[in-house]
């Protein structure tokens, strides 16, 4: 008998600690990805209560995931649009900035171009400048990579960078940051961009300039002092109905210890 209470006991504890269980959805912005994994990390080792699960895919999809309701946090390296806020006024969202991050020009370590001018990569992602002989290359055919239409870093670039500019046809879009980093180690005439926390050895950061005279190369320091040209805020955006689940999470990445992993990941704190 006593074993019989044992059992039904031990598994009353199981159901509550199962009911207990707090679990988050995260989706979308490939750049905020690697930042929200870490944060996520950390935070479930300190909370045994939590289950966070983080899936990237772009701003677009994840923004998209919100509306119809399969995540609880939406990742975006950019802010919402007009349209995707009147969309969902009715879920009344919150916009949290949770890191700032620095936009790097990439290119293959064997070129030797090392600086641009926002107007320079504005043409060569028009597709006006078409070789690396016409910006101090050598003859060369440009290989420009870029993100697909549905990730903010593509949306923020094309503000920024190309000022609204549409991108050339030749552009070639790729799923993720990480095939961009691939694919222009591996490509002689590559150009591409990425988030900071993105920057490795197997491809080089190029110097930018927006006067045509100081020329930044992208760096934790140069995005803090806003001496870089190209530097954004990162968002998590969630319903105002899903706060009391989400908040807790969002306020542990924006305390010290948070902010101390946005820095050890590689992104720039607040």
């Amino acid at each position: 008998m006593k074993k019989t209470i044992f059992l039904v006991a031990a598994a009353g504890l199981m159901m509550a600690f199962t009911l207990a269980k707090v679990e988050i959805k995260v989706k979308g912005s490939d750049t905020v990805l690697p930042l929200s994994q870490k944060e996520a990390e950390k935070y479930m080792k300190k909370n045994p209560d939590a289950s966070i699960t983080v899936v990237g895919g772009g701003s677009g999809v994840g923004i998209a995931a919100l509306e119809d309701g399969s995540t609880d946090i939406a990742m975006s390296s950019r802010d919402l649009k007009v349209d995707e806020k009147l969309k969902m006024k009715a879920k009344n969202l919150k916009t949290v900035i949770i890191a700032n991050d620095a936009l790097a020009v990439i290119v293959n370590p064997k070129n030797k171009v090392s600086k641009l001018t926002r107007e320079q990569i504005e043409g060569i992602y028009t597709g006006t400048i078409t070789n690396w002989k016409e910006v101090g290359g050598d003859d060369e055919k440009i290989v420009a990579y870029s993100r697909e239409s549905s990730s903010g870093t593509y949306e923020f670039f094309k503000e920024h960078v190309m000022a609204k500019k549409n991108y050339s046809p030749t552009v070639l879009n790729m799923p993720a940051t990480g095939a961009i980093v691939q694919s222009v180690s591996q490509t002689a005439g590559a150009i591409g961009y990425v988030g900071l926390a993105y920057l490795e050895k197997t491809v080089k950061d190029i110097a930018v300039s927006y006067d045509g005279k100081s020329f930044v190369n992208a760096s934790m320091k140069a995005a803090k002092d806003h001496t870089y040209p190209v530097s954004r805020p990162l968002y998590y955006i969630y319903p105002a109905a899903l706060e009391s689940k989400v908040k807790p999470f969002v306020d542990y990445i924006l305390s010290p210890e948070g902010q101390k992993t946005v820095e050890e990941v590689g992104y720039v704190s607040l």
